[in-house]
């Protein structure tokens, strides 16, 4: 199953890839934003397309959720969670900062999981229990000292739910004071493997879904990392999430969301 899920998420960033070169920048840049988005759909739908249909053919069994299809359920106790391109903005506008995220769950506890972030020639993954992995070599966290010595990565999606009573503007603004750096790289599953091999210390956002943060979180937890929801515990990601390289460090973090209280849609 791990040499599977490696191939299929390799195979796929390497079809994203390959359509992001063929649709071609140029194009993108003088077309409308309605054409932007619906180049980025077609993409999105070749990329998952190819995922289920791989799937499909050797665990038909299995259940999928993935980001443009939704879910197709099944009785098996296995599920697919996937993540075609997470980063589109970045897959639009000719940036590295995209990936292919592709996990399974096995009785709502992640087993497997690989990200594949082709511009880079970065592949991920993680087993339960089997630690976390880049091109296959291990990696993990890293503890760069206090939040004034660390790096920390967010991501804005609370805004496109239109949010107007509570947004990551406000916990942006107060961390960006205190930590060295905060950065907005465009792709939850690439933070979280970024933070796994120790080049963030921690990660936050408000609006993720599951298909963003599956297999991103299995590999920072075997990466030795800690995830829990903005309030301490561990609904994530509805009541937001929080990714951090230790225990001390999430505990700083948690100070900054006390009042966090996630909308009722």
């Amino acid at each position: 199953m791990l040499h599977f899920i490696k191939q299929l998420a390799s195979s796929a960033g390497q079809l994203a890839q390959q359509l992001r070169n063929d649709i071609g920048g140029s194009g993108l840049q003088t077309s409308s934003k309605a054409n932007d988005k619906d180049l980025v759909t077609l993409a999105d739908r070749q990329v998952e397309d190819f995922v289920i249909a791989e799937i499909s053919r050797r665990y038909p069994e299995h259940g999928i959720l993935a980001e443009e299809s939704g879910l197709a359920s099944s009785a098996s106790p296995y599920l697919w969670v996937i993540d075609p391109i997470d980063g589109t903005a970045s897959y639009i506008h000719e940036q590295p900062g995209y990936c292919v995220s592709i996990a399974l769950r096995q009785q709502d506890r992640t087993q497997y999981a690989a990200v594949c972030a082709p511009v880079f020639n970065q592949l991920y993954h993680a087993s339960l229990g089997g630690g976390a992995y880049c091109n296959d070599k291990p990696i993990r966290v890293i503890d760069h000292g206090d939040l004034s010595q660390s790096q920390v990565a967010t991501g804005f999606s609370c805004l496109r739910a239109g949010w107007d009573k509570i947004n990551n503007l406000q916990y942006f603004c107060a961390l960006a004071r205190q930590a060295r750096e905060v950065r907005r790289y465009g792709s939850a599953a690439l933070d979280l493997c970024w933070l796994a091999a120790g080049k963030i210390d921690a990660f936050w956002e408000l609006n993720l879904q599951e298909y963003d943060v599956a297999a991103g979180s299995l590999i920072v937890t075997e990466a030795g990392g800690e995830i829990c929801d903005l309030q301490g515990g561990n609904d994530y990601p509805r009541q937001g999430m929080l990714a951090c390289n230790g225990a001390a460090m999430q505990k700083t973090m948690l100070e900054y969301f006390k009042e966090y209280k996630r909308p009722q849609n």
